[in-house]
C-alpha cells in the first residue's frame, strides 16, 4: 500500500486515534529507509544493479502483456502453454476458479494502472481506448462478486484514478472524459442485486445480466460466503461513491462489514472462514489470516486510511490483538478454532497468508513481519516458489503455485520500512525464479507442482496486475516514477485509489454509533502511530538480527509442543501436545494422553495402537485436545502412507524452440531405472514405435535405438512394453494414455506397476503421460520432427546456451501444442490397476496394463455435517515423527504405522457402527457444551 508523504505524529508521540487517514504515515517508511540504507556495511545494492533489475522487470512484463494482447485478447486470460485465450464455456470447467471470468477482457482491465506505474503511458492510453470500445459488461454470465469487485471494478477505478492524474499533467489522456468511471458505475449497479439479503451480506455470485433472483439468473440459491468475500468491498465501493457522489455503494459495503463485526466470536474476537448470508451463523469456525479471511483484515485497516473512520481502526486493532494472541506462533501463522482459540485447527498454512507481513508493516509491527517473511522466504528457497499450502514442518501440502504476488507485496513493504538491501536480493531471487522456471514462449505459466517444475496452462490476471507492479516499485527510485506513489493506497489487487477521496463526497456518517467498543483495551492502540526511532534504533543490523535465527528454520525444523495437560508439571499455560511430537517412550507424553482420554496399546508385533474416548478425559478442554490429537495422528499416518508412493516425475522438452521451458507431469513406474537416484535423468530424442502399443517385437528398431520410445497404453502390461522397447535399443519409454482427453490436471497421477514377476531385468526409465500431455509431444513431433526430452525426477534448468544461440527463432516461435486447463488442485501421485481399455478401476496383479491403487488424499475423520477440523473419538496408530529434536528421547524402534484401524474400549473390540455411534454422541455433547458457553 502506498500512502501520502505528509507528516503525521511528532517523534515519540503515540497520539490519539487520528481523524485524518494519512496521519498513519508516522509509520515513517521513508525515514526508516534512509536510516538503514545509508548505514555502512549494509551491503547496499548498487544503483546500476537496481536499474538493471528494474529493466528486467519491464522486459518480463512486456513478454507477458504482449503475449496476452497477441494471443488472448479480448478473452479474459491467456493460456500460455497453448498460446490462446481462455474463454468461459469453451474450455473445461475449473469450478470456482472460473467465476472470475466474465467475458469482459479481465486481464486488460486488471492491468490498466500497472501500465502507468511502469511508465508505459502510451500503452495505457491505447488500452483504455480498447476497454471503452470493446468491453461489454452486460453478459449473461454468473461471476464471483468478490473477484469481479477487486479485479474489474477495482481495475476500472484504478485506471480512472491514473487517467485523471495524467490528464491533469497535460501530456496524455487529454481526450479522457471519465469513461472508465461510467463503466465502473454500470458494473457497480450490476453487483448491487447480490446484496438483497436480510443480513446485508452479499450472495457470493451474481449474473451480470439478470442479477440474482431472476429466473434466468442461474444463481441466488447459495447460503454461504467467505468472510473475505463479504468483507473486501469497502475500498472499491466507497471509492465509487466518492468519485460519483452516489452513496448507495458505500452504504451497502459498510452494512456488510458491520454485520461481520457484530457476528465475531466475542470471547476470542476472531471471525470464521465462511458465514451463512441469511442467518449470520458461522459455517466454518476455523480462523486464520489466509484464504477466506485475509483481505477482510486488510480492508479494515485500509478503510481507516482511505476514509478516516475511527471505527475501522478500532475493529482492526481488536482483531489484530486476537491474531497475535492466538494465531501468531512466530514465525508461523496457524488457524485456530474461534470458540477454542488455543486449539489449532490445521497442521498446515496456505500461501495467501504471505500478504500478512506487508499488512503488519502498515500496522507498524515490524518484528513479527520480518520473522514470518523470512520463514516464507526459506520455503521459497527450498521449492523455488511458495506452494499453495505447506505443513508446519515445511513439507508440501498442496504443490501448485499460480504465480501469486503476495510474497512480493510483503517484500516491497518490508524494504520500504527497513531500507535493508536484503529485501532487494529477495526480489532478485523472485525475478530469477520466474524467468528460470515459469517463463514459456507465450508468457509465464503457473506451476502445477513445485516439486517437479511442471506447468499449468494458466496465467491469472493478478500476475500482471500485482506481481510486476510490486517488483518494479521494489527497484525503482522516486525519480523513476512519473507520479508520487505515496499519494495512493493499494487495494488488495494492487489497484491505485487516491487518498484525496477521504475528503470528497462524505455522505456517510463516519462513526457507527450502533456498535459498542467498551471491551477494547487501550493497549490495542500502541502501534497506531509508532515512532520509527523505536522501531529502528539506529541499528543497521536490526532486521538481520531478527532473521538470523530463522535461516535454517525449514531444513532443521522440529517444533516440540507440550499439552495443556502438562500445565501441572510446569509453570504457566503451555501449548497442547502435537501428534508430530508424540513419543511412545516418553512417560510425560503418556500421562498427557491419559488426561486427554487417549489409551495406548502395545501390540504383539511391536506396533503401537491409540484409542480415544472423550468421556475418559480429565476435562472437556482435555477431551477437545484429545479429539484434535487423534485427528492429527490419523492425518500423519495417512501422510506417511502416501510418502511410500512414488512421487510424480517430469518430462521436459529441451529441444528448439522449448529449451526446457515446457515441463509435463508424468506418472512413475515401479520398475526400471529409479530417476530419483539418477539426478541427471535420461535425455534423448523421441521416436514412435511400431506397433504403437508396444505389445510385440518392435518392427522399427533402427528408429528407436538410442532414443526414448513413445507408445500407446493398452493391450498388454507395462512391463511387457518396457521389455520390448529395451530389446529394440531404446534408452527410455513414455506410455501415452489412450483415453481421449485425459489429463493430469483432472485425474490423479498414476504409477505403473509391474506384472507380478521379477522386473529387475528392466533397466531403462519408464514414465506415463495422460492423453493431453502426450499430445503436446506428438504435436511437437509433427511440427518440428526432431524433439528431444529429458526424463527426470524434477525439472532441470533450461538450456540457456542453446536458447541464446537460437534466441531469435525462439522469440518468434508460435508453436501451439494441444493442452487444456484444469482444476488447480494438486493430486498426489498414486498407482491404480486398470484394464487395458481403461474401464476397470482396479484388478489383481497380473491383469493387462496393471497399475497399483492410489492412496487417499487425506485420512482426516469427520462427519459430513461437522467442522472438518474437529475429530471425534477414534483411534490411530503412531507414525514416526517427521524429525526428532536433539534434546528429546529417541522414539521406540518398533513404533510403526497401524494401517487398519481397530477400535478398542475396555479391552473389547467394538463394531464400527458402535464406534461411530459413540463418536456422534460425543460430538453432539460438545455441540451442547459450545451452545451453553455461547
Amino acid at each position: 500500500m502506498a500512502l501520502s508523504g505528509a507528516p503525521g505524529c511528532r517523534a515519540g508521540e503515540r497520539g490519539p486515534r487520528w481523524r485524518r487517514p494519512w496521519k498513519l504515515l508516522a509509520l515513517g517508511l521513508l525515514s526508516a529507509s534512509s536510516v538503514l540504507a545509508a548505514a555502512p556495511g549494509a551491503g547496499a545494492m548498487s544503483r546500476e544493479e537496481k536499474r538493471r533489475l528494474g529493466s528486467q522487470v519491464l522486459e518480463m512484463f512486456d513478454h507477458a502483456y504482449s503475449n496476452y494482447m497477441e494471443h488472448a485478447y479480448p478473452a479474459d486470460e491467456l493460456m500460455p502453454l497453448t498460446c490462446r485465450g481462455r474463454v468461459r464455456g469453451q474450455e473445461p470447467s475449473r469450478g470456482d476458479v472460473d467465476d472470475a471470468l466474465g467475458k469482459f477482457s479481465l486481464t486488460l482491465i486488471d492491468t490498466l494502472d500497472t501500465l502507468v506505474v511502469l511508465n508505459k503511458t502510451k500503452e495505457f492510453e491505447e488500452a483504455v481506448k480498447k476497454v471503452i470500445k470493446d468491453v461489454n459488461l452486460d453478459n449473461d454470465i454468473v461471476v464471483s462478486v468478490f473477484e469481479t469487485n477487486i479485479r474489474v471494478l477495482g481495475g476500472l477505478l484504478g485506471g480512472h484514478s491514473v487517467a485523471i492524474m495524467l490528464k491533469e499533467k497535460g501530456e496524455y489522456m487529454q481526450w479522457y472524459n471519465g469513461e472508465l468511471l461510467h463503466m465502473a458505475k454500470e458494473l457497480g449497479y450490476k453487483l448491487l442485486p447480490a446484496f438483497n439479503t436480510t443480513s446485508g451480506l452479499p450472495y457470493p455470485r451474481v449474473n451480470l445480466k439478470f442479477g440474482v433472483r431472476h429466473p434466468e439468473a442461474r444463481t441466488g440459491t447459495e447460503t454461504d460466503t467467505c468472510t473475505a468475500c463479504a468483507g473486501t468491498l469497502i475500498l472499491e465501493f466507497a471509492a465509487l461513491s466518492r468519485f460519483t457522489g452516489t452513496s448507495i455503494f458505500e452504504e451497502y459495503a459498510r452494512k456488510a462489514l458491520d454485520f461481520i463485526w457484530e457476528k465475531r466470536q466475542r470471547s476470542s474476537n476472531l471471525v470464521g472462514v465462511t458465514i451463512n448470508i441469511h442467518t449470520g451463523d458461522w459455517v466454518r469456525k476455523d480462523s486464520g489470516v489466509g484464504a477466506g479471511i485475509d483481505s477482510y483484515y486488510e480492508y479494515l485497516l485500509k478503510a481507516y486510511v482511505l476514509l478516516g473512520d475511527d471505527s475501522f481502526l478500532e475493529r482492526f486493532n481488536t482483531h489484530y490483538d486476537a491474531i497475535m494472541r492466538y494465531i501468531s506462533q512466530p514465525p508461523l501463522l496457524l488457524d485456530v478454532h474461534i470458540h477454542k482459540p488455543m486449539l489449532n485447527a490445521r497442521t498446515w498454512m496456505d500461501s495467501l497468508l504471505a500478504f500478512f507481513p506487508g499488512l503488519q508493516v502498515l500496522k507498524g509491527d515490524i518484528r513479527p513481519a520480518i520473522e514470518t517473511h523470512e520463514m516464507l522466504y526459506q520455503v521459497i528457497k527450498k521449492h523455488n516458489f511458495l506452494p499453495e499450502a505447506f505443513t508446519t514442518d515445511f513439507r508440501v501440502h498442496w504443490a501448485q503455485h499460480p504465480l501469486r504476488p503476495e510474497f512480493a507485496e510483503s517484500t516491497y513493504f518490508l524494504y520500504k520500512a527497513t531500507g535493508d538491501p536484503y529485501y532487494l536480493e529477495v526480489g532478485k531471487t523472485l525475478i530469477e525464479n520466474l524467468n528460470k522456471y515459469a517463463r514459456v514462449p507465450c508468457g509465464f505459466a503457473a506451476m502445477k507442482d513445485v516439486r517437479t517444475g511442471s506447468h499449468e496452462d494458466r496465467m491469472d490476471s493478478f500476475f500482471l496486475a500485482e506481481m510486476f507492479k510490486y517488483l518494479y516499485l521494489l527497484f525503482a527510485d522516486k525519480e523513476d516514477m512519473i507520479f508520487d506513489i505515496e499519494d495512493y493506497i493499494f487495494t488488495t489487487e494492487a489497484h491505485l485509489l487516491p487518498l484525496w477521496l477521504s475528503t470528497t463526497n462524505q455522505t456517510i456518517s463516519k462513526k457507527n454509533m450502533s456498535t459498542e467498543y467498551t471491551e477494547l483495551d487501550d493497549s490495542n492502540f500502541d502501534w497506531t502511530c509508532p515512532n520509527t526511532q523505536i522501531l529502528f534504533p539506529n541499528d543497521p543490523m536490526f532486521a538481520q538480527s531478527i532473521r538470523e535465527p530463522l535461516k535454517n528454520v525449514v531444513d532443521k525444523s522440529c517444533p516440540r509442543g507440550i499439552s495443556r495437560a502438562e500445565e501441572s508439571l510446569g509453570s504457566g499455560p503451555k501449548p497442547p501436545l502435537r501428534a508430530r511430537d508424540f513419543m511412545a517412550s516418553n512417560p510425560e507424553h503418556l500421562e498427557i494422553l491419559k488426561k486427554m482420554g487417549v489409551s495406548l496399546i502395545h501390540l504383539k508385533d511391536g506396533r503401537v495402537q491409540l484409542v480415544q474416548h472423550a468421556v475418559q478425559a480429565a476435562s472437556s478442554l482435555d477431551a477437545e485436545d484429545g479429539l484434535r490429537f487423534m485427528q492429527e495422528m490419523i492425518e500423519l499416518s495417512s501422510q506417511q502412507q502416501k510418502e511410500q508412493q512414488l512421487p510424480p516425475r517430469a518430462v521436459q522438452i529441451v529441444s528448439h524452440p522449448f529449451f526446457g521451458r515446457v515441463v509435463l507431469t508424468a506418472g512413475p513406474a515401479q520398475f526400471g531405472m529409479d530417476l530419483s537416484k539418477h539426478k541427471a535423468g535420461t535425455r534423448g530424442f523421441v521416436a514412435t514405435i511400431k506397433p504403437y502399443n508396444g505389445c510385440s517385437e518392435i518392427t522399427n528398431p533402427e528408429a528407436v535405438k538410442e532414443k526414448i520410445a513413445l507408445m500407446q497404453r493398452g493391450q498388454c502390461m507395462f512391463a511387457e512394453k518396457a521389455r520390448n522397447i529395451q530389446k529394440a535399443g531404446a534408452i527410455g519409454g513414455i506410455v501415452i494414455d489412450d483415453n481421449e482427453g485425459s489429463s493430469s490436471d483432472t485425474a490423479p497421477l498414476f504409477q505403473m506397476a509391474g506384472d507380478g514377476k521379477n522386473t529387475d531385468d528392466i533397466t531403462i526409465p519408464m514414465l506415463f503421460l495422460f492423453n493431453k500431455e502426450g499430445n503436446i509431444i506428438l504435436d511437437a513431433i509433427r511440427e518440428y520432427e526432431a524433439v528431444e526430452v529429458l526424463l527426470s525426477d524434477k525439472a532441470k534448468d533450461r538450456d540457456l546456451e542453446m536458447e541464446n544461440m537460437d534466441q531469435k527463432s525462439s522469440e518468434n516461435d508460435s508453436h501451439k501444442p494441444n493442452s487444456e486447463e484444469a482444476p488447480s488442485e494438486s493430486q498426489d501421485a498414486g498407482a491404480v490397476s486398470e484394464e487395458p481399455d481403461g474401464g476397470g478401476e482396479s484388478s489383481a496383479v497380473g491383469d493387462p496394463d496393471p497399475l497399483s491403487p492410489a492412496s487417499a488424499d487425506s485420512a482426516s475423520v469427520s462427519r459430513a455435517d461437522e467442522d472438518p477440523y474437529s475429530a471425534g473419538p477414534a483411534e490411530a496408530s503412531a507414525p514416526e515423527p517427521a524429525c526428532t529434536p536433539e534434546d528429546s528421547q529417541p522414539q521406540e524402534q518398533n513404533t510403526q504405522t497401524e494401517s487398519n484401524s481397530k477400535a478398542h474400549w475396555d479391552s473389547k473390540v467394538q463394531p464400527m457402527e458402535s464406534i461411530l455411534a459413540d463418536w456422534n454422541e460425543d460430538i453432539e455433547a460438545f455441540e451442547m457444551m459450545e451452545k451453553d458457553e455461547l
